[in-house]
């Protein structure tokens, strides 16, 4: 797995948006960091974010330092589409697309992302 770690650090934000969504297509799942108060939130100089992962080992490698108490929670592709693409655009916040250690990372909106998922998940 360190093997793949190291692989994707070097991608592109574009290649870590194409890595996940086939991930999470593959999986059937997204993955999250949840603490006491809910899901993990980022804040960029213009929006609130929720960072996603395509998978527990990724989300998990994120839960170090201020974040340690965190946990990774898998949330199912349906219950994705259903309940958290309308949810975060409500409430105006976008999906950080599988960040980096040094929280690089694309920034789309839930639909885009949902968009992605539903797209690909017809090839």
């Amino acid at each position: 797995m360190s093997d793949t770690l190291d692989n994707i650090a070097q991608f592109t934000p574009e290649q870590r948006l194409n890595y996940l969504v086939k991930e999470c297509i593959l999986n059937k799942q997204v993955w999250i960091l949840t603490d006491q108060d809910g899901c993990v939130m980022l804040n960029t100089e213009d929006e609130d974010c929720t960072p996603v992962w395509p998978s527990e080992t990724f989300a998990q490698a994120w839960a170090t330092g201020d974040w340690s108490a965190c946990e990774a929670k898998a949330i199912d592709l349906k219950t994705w589409h259903d309940r958290w693409t309308r949810g975060l655009e409500d409430d105006d916040v976008a999906v950080a697309v599988f960040p980096s250690e040094n929280e690089e990372g694309l920034v789309i909106s839930a639909q885009e992302f949902d968009f992605e998922l539903k797209t690909k998940a017809k090839k």
